[in-house]
């Protein structure tokens, strides 16, 4: 069993023998003495993807989802599905477009470091690594004068997404985004 204290974004629980997986988490201490910690906890239903707002106290308790977490590796894009592959067995999962909510612009050919959320052998969704490196292919031409801490520019990534990069890049240059902001990192 875990508690509302436990939970952090990720988890995945059984509310009503539905997993939901944790999305956002937003902790409220009050300020009156005696008051208990709230938690208000965003969660998503993993078969329907509807979200699913709640508040608990620190005490209030879970029970767990019975799903197995296997290590996955993006294969390719049939139609409207995306093919995942299992690292062990090489078994072949595939999830719509919609279920992926965001997450394409962050799969390239042969990503690894994803994990798949599996109930009886069913896929529900997947989670990305906390970083991508991916190439830009095009953006405005680079300003050598530019500095780590100056403007940004738009430049469009390998997979179709647009993203805010520091001045300086340039196209062709591999640079880390992360996958949960959608935010430029570092040069990869």
């Amino acid at each position: 069993m875990a508690k509302a204290s436990d939970l952090k974004r990720g988890t995945v629980v059984d509310i009503n023998g539905v997993p939901h997986v944790v999305k956002q988490l937003e902790v409220r201490s009050p300020s009156s003495r005696g008051a208990t910690t709230l938690y208000k906890v965003r969660f998503t239903n993993l078969k329907t993807g509807q979200k699913l707002d709640e508040t608990f106290k620190g005490d209030d308790s879970f029970k767990e989802a019975d799903l197995v977490r296997v290590k996955v590796q993006f294969s390719y894009i049939d139609d409207n599905s995306y093919v995942f592959m299992n690292m062990d067995d090489y078994s072949q999962y595939s999830l719509g477009q919609d279920d992926l909510e965001g997450k394409v612009g962050f799969l390239t050919e042969g990503l690894e470091g994803i994990i798949a959320l599996l109930i009886d052998d069913t896929i529900l969704g997947v989670e990305l690594p906390s970083s991508v490196a991916l190439e830009i292919i095009e953006t405005a031409p680079g300003i050598k004068s530019a500095s780590a801490t100056s403007r940004t520019k738009t430049a469009k990534l390998t997979t179709g997404i647009e993203i805010q990069v520091p001045e300086y890049l340039e196209t062709g240059d591999l640079i880390k985004v992360n996958t949960e902001t959608g935010k430029y990192m570092s040069r990869a």
